[in-house]
């Protein structure tokens, strides 16, 4: 404000009149020039406005960054818009920015090195920038060389899961808990595997659909490492979304190669949401007298002998929803030589994905077992089923939905058949197909695809068809007992004896 100065002349001879006029007409101005002065005051500034990128960063390669912008700011609480900005990275990133124009923008560093973001807002204000710098670095692996005898927790250490949190560089043994969270990663080197020892060894390694904890090789070929063998009986052992890859370098028992093998010392764990893949072997092998205690939306893909292997005993666990078909040497679930046996009745039932039980070897019934309709069996080479007088099968398809017993190669005269000693009136075949049997004598010299024999043995047969046997299509023994229709009620193709024989 500038100051203005007046001076009135009071020449000599002047009246006091006069003179008091000129210092009204002076305050007068006075007070015109203080009231102009506070009229410009009253203009208001311009707004401010200012970017903030937040704090730089420290993390690992492949952990997902969020930025923030949040903390940016206009004077007068006037909107503005946000854009980030990649302006420097290392020369190998190929890393783009997700949600550019978000307050928390993301993205995922895939080299070491420095990460320069720029984030600039604007408004009618004008515009403000900041920058904010990543550093990714990649952590080192800790190496397990030594038995776990002591209550262990693995945490996911790097956020790249594509690399190992924990390298195993020798075989080792776990006698105590050992409990693997989410996310984690362990590699295994050249023919090593991991035995969790019965007596206080067990493991608990529950991941998530997002976070799945990972066995694999260094090297990522199939057949690398040798696998885990489970000895431990704890009800706690759990594999839930977990993948165990690139294992079967060397056999785990005997001469059997496995991604995991769960010993027949009634051994037992639960899998659930799993994948067992690239193993030169079978993706999982539960020995007879192991024990899945669950089993439910697991994968078994690109192993050299089948996915699975088990004893009947454990057949009711598994689940219709599982697949078994992805490119294994065989595309089947593989049951050995055992029982269908318990105090109450045991159903199998078939695989959404149309996935064969493969039967091994003499499958023996002492309870009530139940083929619910669309199930199909394969008998291996000379394999039989006994239906022992302590059980039944009750075998009833529908017209749709039939139940196939035949053989694993499908030729005439491939398996041993079906022998019935049971008297139960439960025992039956129903919209069935039952072919290719009659390899070998089942009975009293006879081939046959069917064998009821003994006295009081029993078996209704309806609308099923018999073909491709090796001896008859049907051996009835005297003292036991067919539906009467059995020969009209059923059709009989390519056996290459009689069709039906019935002793009297």
């Amino acid at each position: 404000m500038k100051t203005i100065i007046l001076s009135y002349p009071n020449p000599s001879g002047q009246s006091g009149f006069a003179l008091k006029k000129g210092l009204f007409v002076l305050l007068a101005l006075m007070a015109l020039l203080m009231t102009s002065c506070k009229k410009e005051t009253e203009v208001n500034p311009t707004g401010t406005l200012t970017a903030n990128a937040g704090a730089d960063q420290q993390v690992q390669v492949g952990q997902v960054v969020t930025l923030d912008g949040g903390a940016s700011q206009d004077s007068q609480g006037k909107p503005f818009t946000i854009q980030w900005a990649l302006v420097r990275k290392p020369a190998k990133s190929t890393i783009t920015l997700v949600n550019a124009t978000a307050v928390k923008p993301t993205f995922t560093p895939d080299e070491v090195g420095e990460y320069e973001l720029q984030l600039t807002v604007s408004n009618e204000n004008g515009k403000s920038t900041d920058n904010v710098v990543i550093a990714a670095s990649v952590a080192q692996p800790v190496t397990i060389n030594q038995n776990i005898t002591v209550k262990t927790v693995l945490t996911d250490r790097i956020a790249n899961p594509d690399l190992p949190d924990y390298i195993v560089a020798k075989s080792v043994s776990v006698q105590s808990e050992l409990t693997i969270n989410p996310g984690v990663v362990i590699a295994f080197e050249r023919d090593t595997r991991m035995d969790i020892n019965d007596n206080g060894g067990l493991i608990i390694a529950k991941g998530t659909a997002s976070q799945k904890i990972r066995f694999v090789g260094v090297e990522k070929t199939k057949g690398f490492w040798t696998g885990l063998m489970l000895y431990s009986g704890s009800n706690a052992n759990v594999f839930e979304y977990v993948e165990l890859l690139h294992a079967g370098s060397r056999p785990l028992y005997s001469l059997i190669k496995a991604g995991m093998y769960v010993s027949g010392t009634k051994a037992q764990i639960a899998v659930k949401n799993s994948l067992f893949a690239e193993t030169t072997g079978y993706g999982l092998y539960i020995q007879d007298g192991g024990i899945i205690r669950e089993f439910a939306q697991n994968t078994f893909a690109n192993n050299t002998e089948s996915g699975l292997m088990l004893s009947a005993d454990n057949v009711p666990q598994l689940d219709a929803a599982s697949i078994f078909t992805s490119g294994n040497g065989r595309n089947v679930v593989e049951v050995m030589a055992s029982s269908v046996k318990g105090a109450d009745e045991v159903e199998w039932t078939p695989f959404t994905d149309k996935t064969p039980y493969r039967i091994n070897g003499e499958l023996t019934v002492t309870t009530g077992w139940w083929l619910n309709p669309g199930l199909t069996l394969e008998m291996a080479r000379d394999a039989v089923i006994r239906v022992n007088t302590g059980g039944y099968m009750s075998a009833r398809g529908t017209a749709t939905a039939k139940i196939t017993i035949t053989g694993a190669e499908r030729t005439a005269a491939f398996w041993r058949g079906i022998i019935c000693y049971s008297t139960s009136a439960q025992n039956i075949l129903e919209n069935a197909i039952i072919s290719n049997a009659g390899s070998v004598a089942i009975v009293s010299g006879k081939k046959t695809n069917i064998a009821i024999y003994g006295t009081g043995a029993t078996m209704a047969i309806k609308n099923t068809r018999i073909s491709g046997s090796g001896g008859y299509g049907l051996f009835v023994s005297y003292g036991s007992s067919v539906n009467a229709d059995v020969m009209t009620a059923n059709t009989f193709e390519s056996n290459a004896q009689t069709n039906v024989l019935i002793e009297k």
